[in-house]
């Protein structure tokens, strides 16, 4: 996953009230500090990305290829599995929601991005990181 869109997750995360962020390829016993910094009441941000989040919050310039839409948690769920190349009936067993919800999901992501195309939707979640090719 790029950096960029790491931070645009960890933004996210944050302005949600998460206590910590790590990257999910990070050691252990990064995530045990991490967790161990949580439970003392501390904020906890992987050294990795931690200057460009730094920057992020402070009104710096935006990141190449930063999300342009805020996307809730449960569309970039949808995003990533249909852009993975799974049908709406996977993704609605995966998610253990309906069809329908799946379809109206995608139509608001859509909507939301102005793409017309599944292909574009695709396209978009490779360039924005939400998935690797």
């Amino acid at each position: 996953m790029p950096l960029h869109a790491d931070v645009a997750y960890a933004t996210s995360a944050f302005e949600a009230g998460a206590s910590g962020f790590v990257l999910k390829h990070s050691a252990p016993q990064e995530l045990i500090l991490a967790m161990h910094d949580a439970m003392q009441g501390k904020t906890y941000v992987t050294p990795i990305i931690a200057g460009d989040l730094i920057n992020s919050f402070q009104g710096g310039t935006p990141l190449k290829g930063e999300l342009k839409a805020d996307l809730s948690p449960r569309q970039r769920e949808v995003l990533q599995l249909i852009a993975e190349g799974k049908s709406i009936k996977e993704v609605a067993a995966t998610l253990r929601i309906s069809s329908r919800t799946v379809e109206f999901h995608k139509y608001r992501i859509m909507e939301q991005l102005n793409i017309k195309t599944s292909a574009e939707l695709v396209q978009y979640a490779v360039k924005h990181g939400i998935i690797s090719v």
